[in-house]
């Protein structure tokens, strides 16, 4: 094989390669845009499945703790049936999962399964975050 059909070889290789990476980490930065908090405020991030059913439990507690802490609590909600990328991402086991995550960004406290609004707050207050109200 000539010294340029190497060459050539080569380059296509490396071509694909680049293009595999640069695909891959737009693919994160969409995923981490998605569950990311509101600059400076606690989140409460729960990675369960609409048709679960402690998940279904799960779901008026989370709609309250996002209507009565809004602006100081972000709460989001990953169906990780629809859309399995921030399951991988979070490492869960069983879902529901709720992952607690301070203002900068770094996990503080994961629980599994059920979780209550009043054990939620009690957490958060044992986090040392006082949500208010």
């Amino acid at each position: 094989m000539s010294k340029r059909a190497r060459f050539i070889i080569l380059a296509v290789i490396l071509l694909a390669v680049a293009g595999t990476l640069a695909l891959k980490q737009r693919g994160r930065s969409s995923e981490e845009s998605s569950a990311a908090p509101a600059a400076g405020l606690p989140h409460l991030v729960d990675l369960g499945a609409d048709k679960c059913i402690p998940c279904k439990m799960m779901a008026p507690v989370l709609e309250e703790l996002k209507e009565k802490y809004k602006g100081r609590l972000e709460v989001t909600f990953i169906d990780v049936w629809k859309d399995p990328a921030p399951g991988t991402k979070y490492g869960i086991r069983v879902i529901p999962t709720q992952i607690f995550i301070g203002p900068d960004g770094k996990e503080l406290y994961r629980h599994e399964g059920f979780f209550s609004k009043e054990d939620i707050l009690a957490k958060w207050h044992e986090l040392g975050f006082t949500l208010g109200g």
